[in-house]
């Protein structure tokens, strides 16, 4: 039997938590609910979910943004996708929440199905570009099989996105890729993605690989590329 995805939905919002959780459930997936950021820790270290529904603004205690960080600066969460709820819809607002860790945002009020049609986008995303290659660029290697990164023998530690991004980018070293080329090939038919996304995913991607964050080069006017001779 094919085992339903596990959505972990942190809301403080009763009603609202309810209402996610039975539609999900209904859709073939295994929803839990935690209220605050205390109670999602402790079923994160039961469990660790396929996604998680993560609200902005919760009471006490850490806020979504800040949960957001702290998950993925931990091994055992780094590589959970996150799709950041809330309502604010300002776009500082929204790279904030992007450039905290999450994977996609949903501004409430929001549908039943534009929720779910961003959920299976994000599971969909989360699947390697390539299983069991080793790829190689100058002095940088990836290792899909074992989701290893490293830079002169060095391990990095990267997200599912960034880690995705650099995929693609080291299938085609040197080539250069505009916002929307990237946004087809790394996000697909996620609709709802903005051009400006990648560019908040590039900034983490420079951001993980350190010294090795040089390689990945902007050409003005044009896009981005991955070249064996840091700029």
């Amino acid at each position: 039997m094919k085992k339903m995805p596990q959505v972990l939905i942190v809301e403080d919002e009763p009603a609202i938590a309810e209402l996610i959780a039975i539609n999900l459930r209904h859709n073939g997936f295994a929803p839990m609910c935690a209220e605050d950021g205390a109670s999602a820790q402790k079923l994160l270290e039961e469990s660790v979910p396929d996604l998680v529904l993560l609200d902005w603004m919760l009471p006490g205690g850490a806020s979504g943004l800040e949960l957001a960080k702290q998950w993925r600066s931990q091994s055992r969460t780094r590589q959970v996708p996150i799709l950041m709820l809330t309502a604010r819809g300002d776009e500082p607002d929204k790279i904030a929440g992007l450039d905290a860790g999450a994977d996609d945002y949903i501004t409430k009020p929001f549908s039943v199905q534009e929720l779910l049609a961003r959920i299976r986008a994000v599971l969909r995303r989360r699947a390697p570009l390539s299983v069991g290659e080793v790829l190689k660029v100058g002095e940088l290697q990836l290792d899909g099989a074992t989701y290893q990164v490293t830079y002169r023998g060095e391990p990095l530690k990267l997200g599912p996105m960034e880690f995705k991004l650099l995929s693609h980018f080291m299938h085609h070293p040197e080539r250069v890729h505009s916002r929307s080329q990237l946004l087809d090939q790394i996000w697909g038919d996620a609709v709802y993605v903005e051009e400006r996304t990648v560019d908040v995913h590039v900034k983490r991607l420079r951001r993980s690989l350190g010294e090795a964050g040089a390689m990945v080069q902007t050409v003005r006017g044009a896009g981005y590329r991955l070249s064996a001779t840091p700029a």
